[in-house]
């Protein structure tokens, strides 16, 4: 083909192309880190296209069947598969156990029961659950709709859906990029150009300026053109491009949440014991009782449905809704509601930098200023002000440019020099001055330059901004403003020149100071990673720029100033324990790309910590659908928008922090119901199973059932609970939490059994009322069945208000509402009590005259003191190293390795601090004495002293 552009090729030990994953930095006044790939030579052999005809219609039909469309192949799920999805797990096995048996033996009502707590527990996971939007369709729709293409010797408008490898596109100023492509220095006319594409990709790389772009370089898929036209070739579409491979991490990740993992090892813990249990009394009932089958399944069915913590899941969704509701009001959406209490337990969060924890925009920033009169030497006198500065930057600057330097030098002026404060009759007019003349920038100047008069004096002079070096060079030589230059360079900040002439030949230009631009921290980042910290999260900042920029930034934000470069996290000739150690310490990182922010993530949960990441544009949204807690913030690209868990609404950080509070106290209220919830099934299942082994007793299963959904029905008011707030990051601490709800369930059982007793051996209940209905009696006692009802609804229900607390329960007073309610359901299971219920084989219990049930629930009441002083004590005496001899699964066994060596070091570096003290001491009182002796001495020889002051010196 003729008119084609010779380019090197990308394979090559070329100046634009380096290998893949290398970066490259141009000696040039805009450094920028360009990430380029390697092309297969297959690859390269198509994209040999004759620029001024493009592919012609044959060609482009046989590389879309070859290469696809240019689009982001999608994954959906059936919502049919996903509402049946709600039916497996661990609790929901147990249910439909439950109910198959309940079907079985003829327990209809209890089957229908079941059923309707299966069904609801599945509308509410999934109508909670529902997500707006998929970060798939979002990154689809990233890309632009339509683009220019040379096609048949025409330049035409094609859906960018049809672009393929080969096709030749032109870009133009407020382009959307369709396709990966590499500029071919041709402008859209034909015509040859040196000029550079001026390219926003901040949404891709995190780089908080335009990136200039010169024939051969790579355009990403979705950027934006900001300045500049010209030609390109298509290289690679659809799920192939840069942006392609973000979504092609996003559709690889599909992790199981934190909070499910822990709601399926709680179920599993009940599973396992609840079929040991059924196993053993199924064998004994059948074999030393000789019952047959379907009669020991009856008895049978009370375990497992006094096993099952009916409303687990779906208290927690409730009360993580009506959180996410109270999160919504602080401009904070929750997406997924599970994140709520992944976010109580991040403990790193690693947020993107542009647009996050900065502004994403250029400001004015401290400038270097010369003397007046320096041309001539001069070194000492009045300086120029910021004001007369930014003015004559001003007069050489392009009104209405795209350009993001010349945007923030305008902005800067206009905000800070009073007189282009409260102008009329233009933009760019300016009082009391006139230009005369305008020059453009230009790649080879490397500055602009404006004559303008003094209106008030008649004056002409002329005055240019530019690129330092040239600047500096055309004032004949600085050393201030050279060192200036190398100052701003070594702190990452972007500098401009500025002189004017001071003669009437306008001919020698005088420095008048350097412009210093960055993009800034946002105002209350630094106050919420200061937040953060007093709450037990670490920050880290991610970001594509420059290392030196990323140093800059921390430094604002009153960071530490580790910031590692991406090259590390790749680096193979790292042990992966050390790196992730390095990540651990670290305090950001700098020149990422997607892969690297998703590396960071993955490494980190890997060592066992759940990570937060916030950020804004396509080449986050990887990292936030990776992450335990996804946080897109304010002005975010679609992509992140719907990869992320939580949407902030507002501007910063700062809601962040009212977000971890909230999911703390929300954290607490979950974590107490749990533990109560644990300690009334372990109760339940081993004072039945030890009833029905020994005593051949057992409560109606209607009657257990009717416990269970009561009181949980009653126990969502613990969504309104007051509640504290942990400083530090919250866990679950399942060995914990398991053995502490062992403890409480085992003295529940031995209350429980202490009713049953008193019942039996002191009031003369009857026991045998399954042997006496077996029988067909009709003058069975079922008191002992009301008496302990009453007991097992009412105590471990009363449990809740020791559970929401760490400390001692009345260390915070529960709301109203909570204790009405709790209050409320007892009260209508002791009325039963007194009553009697015949259909739920109950009768009335009395004590000499008086309700029997005052008695319990007053019992009940009084026992809560005694739980609490028990939970108490496994509180403070519990420890990691006593969960690890519990519960000694492998990673725990090797934590607490880890933290005994971690001690050791600790308390050897504790000793030497010590020692080195002490020799500092000395050395200071040795000092001080000296000092003073010195100073005694000198008032010695100055005047006369007595016998006994001598005596006092020496």
């Amino acid at each position: 083909m003729t008119n084609e552009v010779e380019l090197a090729p990308v394979n090559a030990s070329s100046h634009e192309h380096p290998p893949k994953d290398k970066k490259e930095e141009h000696n040039d006044d805009e450094v920028h880190v360009e990430v380029t790939e390697e092309l297969d030579e297959e690859l390269e052999k198509l994209l040999k296209t004759d620029y001024s005809h493009g592919l012609t219609t044959a060609e482009h039909a046989e590389r879309l069947e070859k290469f696809g469309k240019n689009e982001i192949p999608e994954k959906k799920q059936s919502p049919i598969l996903k509402f049946l999805s709600y039916f497996v797990g661990s609790i929901a096995f147990l249910l439909e156990f439950a109910t198959i048996i309940s079907a079985v033996v003829g327990k209809w009502t209890e089957f229908g029961i079941l059923v309707f707590v299966l069904i609801t527990n599945a509308i509410i996971g999934f109508v909670e659950e529902a997500r707006a939007e998929s970060a798939l369709d979002a990154l689809k729709n990233t890309l632009a709709l339509k683009t220019r293409c040379w096609r048949d010797g025409a330049l035409v408008e094609v859906d960018s859906a049809l672009l393929v490898p080969g096709d030749i596109i032109a870009l133009r100023l407020g382009d959307i990029v369709p396709a990966d492509c590499r500029l071919l220095g041709v402008g859209v006319t034909g015509e040859i150009t040196e000029g550079a594409l001026q390219i926003d990709q901040a949404a891709l790389t995190g780089e908080s300026l335009p990136v200039h772009k010169k024939k051969g370089s790579i355009a990403f898929s979705s950027s934006i053109v900001k300045q500049g036209q010209m030609l390109a070739v298509v290289t690679k579409t659809g799920i192939h491009t840069y942006i392609g491979r973000a979504a092609n991490l996003i559709s690889m990740t599909n992790d199981v949440g934190h909070f499910q993992k822990i709601i399926g090892a709680i179920g599993n813990f009940l599973v396992v014991v609840t079929l040991v249990m059924v196993a053993i009394l199924l064998i004994y009932l059948c074999v030393a009782k000789g019952r047959t089958f379907l009669k020991a399944l009856v008895q049978v069915l009370v375990l497992t449905v006094a096993a099952i913590p009916v409303g687990l899941p779906t208290i927690l969704s409730v009360t993580m809704a009506l959180g996410a509701k109270e999160l919504a009001k602080k401009s904070v959406i929750v997406k997924r509601l599970t994140a709520i209490e992944e976010l109580a337990s991040v403990a790193i969060l690693c947020s993107d930098k542009t647009g996050t924890l900065t502004k994403n925009e250029l400001t004015f920033d401290d400038p270097f200023l010369t003397v007046k009169g320096n041309l001539n030497g001069k070194t000492e006198g009045d300086k120029y002000t910021a004001e007369e500065l930014l003015l004559i930057a001003y007069t050489a600057s392009e009104p209405g440019a795209q350009d993001a330097i010349e945007s923030a030098v305008r902005a800067a002026a206009e905000d800070k020099v009073p007189a282009l404060k409260n102008r009329t009759g233009g933009t760019h007019t300016i009082p009391g001055y006139k230009v005369n003349n305008f020059i453009p920038f230009n790649p080879n100047s490397k500055y602009t330059e404006a004559t303008t008069t003094n209106l008030e004096t008649g004056e002409k002079f002329r005055s240019i901004k530019g690129a330092p070096q040239v600047i500096l060079r055309m004032c004949g030589g600085h050393e201030e403003g050279q060192k200036s230059v190398i100052d701003f360079a070594k702190r990452g900040l972007r500098s401009l020149g500025v002189a004017k002439t001071i003669d009437e030949e306008m001919t020698k230009f005088e420095l008048v100071g350097m412009i210093s631009l960055l993009d800034p921290p946002r105002d209350d980042s630094a106050q919420t990673i200061r937040d953060c910290a007093q709450y037990g999260v670490s920050v880290k900042m991610i970001t594509g720029d420059q290392l030196i920029i990323a140093k800059e930034v921390a430094y604002r934000l009153d960071m530490n100033r580790t910031i590692l470069n991406a090259e590390s996290l790749v680096d193979e000739t790292i042990d992966k324990a050390a790196l992730i150690e390095r990540i651990e310490k670290c305090d950001g990182f700098a020149q990422v790309i997607p892969e690297h922010k998703y590396r960071v993530v993955e490494l980190l949960q890997e060592k066992g910590h759940l990570v937060g990441m916030t950020g804004d544009g396509v080449n986050d949204a990887p990292a936030l659908k990776k992450a335990n807690v996804g946080i897109a913030v304010e002005g975010c690209t679609d992509a992140a928008r719907s990869a992320a868990d939580i949407v902030l609404l507002a501007a910063g950080l700062s809601t962040i922090v009212d977000g971890i509070k909230t999911s703390r106290a929300i954290f607490q209220r979950m974590r107490s119901y749990a533990l109560y919830r644990i300690a009334s099934t372990i109760h339940f299942l081993l004072f039945f199973f030890i009833t029905v082994l020994v005593f051949d007793w057992s409560l109606s299963d209607t009657l257990v059932l009717m416990i269970t959904v009561l009181n949980d029905a009653a126990t969502l008011v613990i969504s309104v609970d007051n509640t504290t707030i942990s400083k530090r990051p919250d866990k679950w601490r399942l060995g914990q939490l398991i053995s502490l709800s062992f403890i409480l369930g085992f003295t529940l059982m031995v209350i429980s059994f202490a009713h049953f007793f008193v019942g039996i051996y002191a009031l003369g209940y009857d026991y045998k009322t399954i042997a006496c209905a077996e029988a067909g009696l009709n003058n069975c006692d079922f008191r002992l069945n009301s008496l302990m009802y009453l007991n097992i609804s009412s105590c471990p229900h009363f449990v809740i208000f020791s559970t929401r607390v760490p400390g001692y329960f009345w260390t915070n007073i529960p709301h109203w509402l909570f204790i009405v309610i709790i209050m409320g359901t007892q009260v209508i299971a002791m009325i039963m009590a007194i009553v009697g219920v015949p259909a739920f084989d109950g009768a009335p219990i009395v004590f000499n005259g008086v309700g029997g049930g005052f008695a319990v629930i007053g019992i009940s009441l009084i026992s809560t003191f005694l739980l609490d002083f028990i939970k108490v004590q496994v509180f403070r005496h519990w420890s990691f190293e006593l969960t690890a001899k519990l519960w000694p699964v492998p990673s725990r066994r090797a934590d607490l390795v880890r933290r005994r060596e971690r001690q050791v070091v600790r308390k050897r570096y504790l000793q030497n601090i010590k020692k080195v003290r002490k020799v500092v001491n000395a050395i200071y009182a040795t000092l001080a004495f000296k000092t003073a002796a010195s100073r005694k001495w000198k008032s010695v020889t100055a005047a006369p002293i007595s016998s006994e002051e001598l005596v006092n010196l020496a």
